[in-house]
């Protein structure tokens, strides 16, 4: 006698999938959600090397087993002020597509919090004002309760095509300066 799935066992399977993992981070004071999915480890900052005429955001790089890790500081992509190194400071290694090529960055945060798993109907939209970051950055906020949490479009955050773009005008205006 053949074995045929259910449909309890399918509508289970289904909620499950639906349900994302987030992980919780601190910047400049406030909670932040990424994907779990694009992460692919976090580490305790340990220091970096910086690189002569690049633009603010990007603080420098960084030694992952052998590959160099570009690392940029998310609060100065926000247009905030530089991320201050602390004991909690970490940055969040993750695996980005680009043009069928995964790419690794890192991005500097405060603290690392918890990861949270969360249902669909936990997502509201994104705010159409009000946000103190651009709004095409934010993919949603996740409803807990009591507060709300941004939850971060990675792929626009750290769009390669933009942060090419952005070290190409800042060089071009040290240039100028120069």
């Amino acid at each position: 006698m053949a074995n045929y799935p259910t449909n309890a066992g399918n509508t289970a399977l289904a909620e499950r999938s639906a349900t994302r993992q987030y992980l919780t981070f601190s910047l400049t004071g406030e909670t932040f959600a990424m994907p779990i999915e694009q992460i692919r480890e976090i580490i305790e900052f340990a220091g970096l090397t910086e690189i002569p005429l690049m633009p603010h955001f990007l603080r420098g790089v960084i030694n992952v087993r052998g590959a160099v890790v570009p690392v940029i500081d998310l609060a100065v992509r926000f247009g905030r002020e530089r991320t201050e190194i602390a004991r909690r400071t970490c940055i969040v290694i993750l695996e980005i597509e680009q043009e069928g090529q995964a790419l690794l960055l890192g991005v500097l945060v405060d603290a690392v919090n918890e990861v949270l798993n969360v249902e669909p109907g936990q997502i509201e939209p994104r705010p159409s004002f009000g946000a103190k970051i651009r709004a095409e950055f934010i993919e949603g906020m996740i409803n807990l309760n009591e507060r709300f949490v941004i939850a971060l479009d990675i792929h626009q955050v750290l769009s390669v095509d933009e942060l090419a773009t952005l070290i190409g005008v800042t060089a071009g205006e040290q240039e100028a300066q120069e």
